[in-house]
């Protein structure tokens, strides 16, 4: 029996062998490295000095494993998991308000017309000090703001920091949808406008009511604005491209690395109007999805494009089960549109530390369009039409990362109690002048990469001992670099002028107040209203007749 038993084990062992030879080296040497990482996790487990924590040592790792790959690439644990199904499926249970952690504190950011919190009086700016028994500086930051979520019809209790005065809220947990078209309305007798902001699985459906709505009221021309839009799911781009081109046309090509996953995606259905003109709207926000209907609708010349050069992301992931409940992202194909053109950007694959390369610094590949046009493939979609906005400055990104401006909103809403309509409201430069006024007073975390620097040089000297002699000439060249960073900012006045505008609307309006106000004074909504009105130029763009 025992001669059988170790007949077997070496059977075993000479299959194991054989498969192992049969697989390519990075195979073997996969497996030597998790061998290796094992051996040395059970070693550090049992003889490390101190108690360690195995969960989050294991996600440390992982977290630096995937940092070297793109930032599309990412492990969920259990409550992620329950994040991304949220964003996917565009509807969960809560109290229709998105809170988000600033200097420690846990801030309402938005209100959702219409659910629990706007009902209840909650406004955004309101610090969450407690939920139901819970103190959530007592309580871990990544899952503190989870609580909120729940069962439909459960109720959950608030304690709210105003300004210097706490509230008390009992709130019901409803079910809430996450609309991806925020907006959508009339603009002229015969001009329809649909904005939509992520692509989950109520996008194309979404996209598809409001369509059909301004059509009944007339509509014959559409802009569609895609700025800001993140992307999504595939088959949600792909659904509404087929609204405006024949069934059976080819939307976007992926090529992987498995080949079951390098799939052709064609339209399935019949259009809803293969006629009506069509603009769509792009910025450097617009990714993935967002330029997969962008991109397509350009190549098949279905459709004039307008704006910036959008963020270009050609890249597909998707979702695989591991271990324990969790979830793992990641990038398994790049899509290609249909004149063949990829449009990444970042060229991840060599990557040196935080410099990634640009494949439109190298050379760009040309490609052709239904009717003959030159595209191009690498640094997003180019517009036909370009709106030309001044680079970020610096500073400028600073500030858009810091919580200044939501600040100053919060205090400006505590102070106006009214502002005119969405149609008329304009943040004006006395407003601006105000704004530049409280930033200066330093109580945001408005710096720039110098001034932390500066500020973490000057706090090391103090810690040798050797900040005496040196701190007059410090305050003076954080009175310069104030002074430069202000100038920096003017370079980008308008841009700001309209980041804060829109954050007061919100407030006041929601959402759909900030849309309202752009179709009245957005630059590229009203230079798309100016196309769709000359019929000759809109046709020569896309029969490529322009001089």
């Amino acid at each position: 029996m025992k001669k059988l038993k170790k007949i077997g084990i070496a059977t075993s062992l000479i299959i194991m062998g054989s498969v192992l030879f049969a697989f390519k080296t990075d195979y073997f040497e996969v497996a030597k490295q998790i061998e290796i990482y094992t051996t040395l996790f059970k070693e550090l487990n049992m003889y490390y000095i101190d108690e360690i924590n195995p969960a989050k040592l294991t996600e440390s790792a992982i977290k630096n494993m995937l940092n070297e790959l793109d930032p599309y690439t990412v492990y969920y644990d259990e409550q992620g998991v329950e994040e991304a199904k949220i964003n996917s499926l565009g509807e969960y249970s809560g109290i229709g308000a998105q809170s988000k952690y600033f200097n420690n504190k846990l801030v309402i950011v938005e209100i959702y017309e219409g659910f629990s919190a706007d009902k209840a009086g909650i406004k955004t700016g309101d610090q969450i000090i407690k939920i139901d028994d819970i103190f959530v500086e007592d309580f871990n930051k990544k899952q503190a703001s989870t609580l909120l979520k729940g069962a439909s019809g459960s109720l959950v209790n608030m304690v709210i920091k105003r300004q210097e005065i706490f509230l008390n809220f009992e709130l019901i947990r409803e079910k809430i949808l996450v609309n991806p078209v925020p907006h959508y309305q009339m603009i002229t007798n015969e001009i329809g406008y649909i904005a939509f902001n992520k692509f989950n699985n109520k996008a194309s459906s979404s996209v598809k009511n409001a369509f059909v709505d301004l059509k009944s009221q007339g509509m014959n021309k559409l802009i569609l604005d895609l700025r800001g839009n993140p992307g999504g799911l595939l088959n949600e781009a792909i659904s509404i491209t087929n609204f405006f081109v024949p069934k059976n046309e080819i939307v976007v090509t992926t090529k992987a690395k498995i080949n079951k996953w390098s799939e052709i995606y064609q339209t399935k259905k019949e259009p809803i109007d293969i006629e009506i003109p069509l603009v769509v709207l792009i910025n450097r926000k617009s990714a993935s999805a967002s330029e997969i209907v962008a991109g397509s609708l350009q190549d098949l010349d279905r459709a004039v494009i307008l704006g910036e050069r959008s963020f270009g992301k050609g890249l597909v992931q998707r979702y695989r089960d591991l271990s324990y409940g969790t979830k793992f992202k990641l990038t398994i194909s790049k899509y290609y549109t249909p004149s063949g053109r990829n449009i990444q950007e970042l060229d991840y694959t060599n990557r040196k530390g935080n410099e990634i390369p640009k494949f439109s610094d190298t050379e760009r590949h040309s490609f052709k369009t239904k009717n003959g046009r030159t595209v191009f493939d690498g640094g997003g979609i180019e517009p036909d039409i370009k709106i030309e906005r001044p680079k970020a400055t610096e500073a400028t990104k600073a500030l858009f990362k810091s919580d200044a401006i939501f600040n100053y909103v919060t205090n400006y809403y505590f102070k106006n109690s009214t502002i005119e309509s969405p149609e008329k409201y304009i943040f004006n430069d006395t407003d601006y002048q105000d704004f530049i006024s409280y930033i200066k007073q330093g109580n945001t975390t408005f710096k720039t990469v110098s001034e932390k620097k500066f500020d973490a040089a000057f706090k090391m000297a103090e810690k040798e001992n050797l900040a005496k002699s040196i701190e007059i000439s410090y305050q003076d060249l954080l009175l310069q670099l104030e002074s430069q960073k202000m100038d920096a900012l003017q370079l980008n006045k308008k841009e700001i002028k309209e980041h804060l505008s829109d954050e007061i609307l919100n407030r006041y309006y929601f959402k759909k107040g900030e849309y309202q106000n752009h179709i009245v004074f957005n630059k590229s909504i009203l230079e798309a209203i100016k196309i769709l009105q000359n019929e000759n130029q809109y046709n020569k763009i896309l029969k490529n007749e322009r001089n």
